[in-house]
């Protein structure tokens, strides 16, 4: 994958770039891979917003991804695809019965490329095996939390996570946060990095994209009114006139830790994730 930069024809498009999408094999999904879902716009069942930004955009066909990939098995590459619903890029592969599926695709793995799940599985990008049986020091994706639930962390565009150690049944992982944490030795990964690594250096250009992508306009909380935000009044191009930054609803924000600390997992973190990540 490349990134395009597009010449500067008019103002929205200085500076703009695009994907060329030179990865991409095949470009309408598997129909029996894809289902219907609504658009709910940020609203919960009450048809209340409960996140904002959040509505229109194009319509997409959500693709049916397999995250857990158990048992031992052996796929097929058929295809490299597009996935709207996504950063990464998404592989169509085909078991020895003929079934098929989608996965998130690694980089390096192309039509063709035999894939394999289970214990007799090789290091090898793509494959898939249990943590315990994977070497210290290998580079991994769509990791599990808790063994036969799915991958549930390293799954967009360009993310990988390390393999540090091995120790009583738990391994520790190092996150791409640079966040360490122990993870059951059960747990299934898929060794490599995930696709479309330069998914970071497309630049949007113009607001029509963002609606698009189904983000609506964000206002600053400097330039509403007291009534409406904790930043809001003011004459002119003031400051927000607080010490620290706060919410729409009055929490302080940017910078203040949010996690329970009474939460199970803390004790599975070993070192918290480095400072300025989110």
């Amino acid at each position: 994958m490349a990134v395009k930069i597009l010449k500067p024809t008019s103002n929205a498009r200085r500076g703009m770039s695009v994907d060329d999408f030179s990865d991409i094999t095949k470009k309408s999904p598997e129909k029996s891979l894809t289902v219907v879902v609504k658009n709910k716009a940020g609203r919960n069942c009450q048809g209340k917003i409960t996140v904002r930004h959040r509505g229109g955009g194009a319509k997409r066909a959500y693709r049916l991804i397999d995250y857990k990939l158990l048992g031992n098995q052996k796929a097929i590459v058929k295809a490299i695809e597009y996935d709207p619903n996504r950063s990464a890029r998404i592989a169509l592969l085909e078991k020895e019965d003929g079934t098929k599926f989608y996965m998130i695709a690694p980089t390096g793995v192309n039509v063709g490329s035999k894939i394999a799940f289970g214990d007799e599985a090789e290091i090898r990008t793509g494959n898939r095996k249990s943590l315990k049986d994977i070497p210290v020091g290998t580079i991994v994706y769509n990791i599990e939390l808790f063994p036969g639930k799915g991958g549930q962390i390293a799954r967009s565009a360009g993310t990988k996570a390390q393999l540090m150690a091995k120790e009583g049944g738990m391994t520790q992982v190092k996150l791409p946060s640079g966040e360490i944490r122990l993870v059951s030795e059960s747990c299934l990964a898929s060794i490599g990095i995930v696709s479309n690594p330069e998914h970071s250096n497309i630049k949007i250009g113009k607001a029509g994209r963002k609606r698009h992508m189904r983000i609506r306009p964000t206002v600053r909380g400097k330039a509403m009114n007291p009534v409406d935000h904790p930043h809001g009044g003011g004459e002119g191009g003031t400051s927000i006139g607080l010490k620290n930054p706060k919410t729409p609803w009055g929490v302080p924000a940017l910078g203040l830790k949010t996690r329970n600390r009474k939460k199970l997992s803390s004790r599975l973190i070993i070192r918290s994730r480095k400072k300025g990540r989110r």
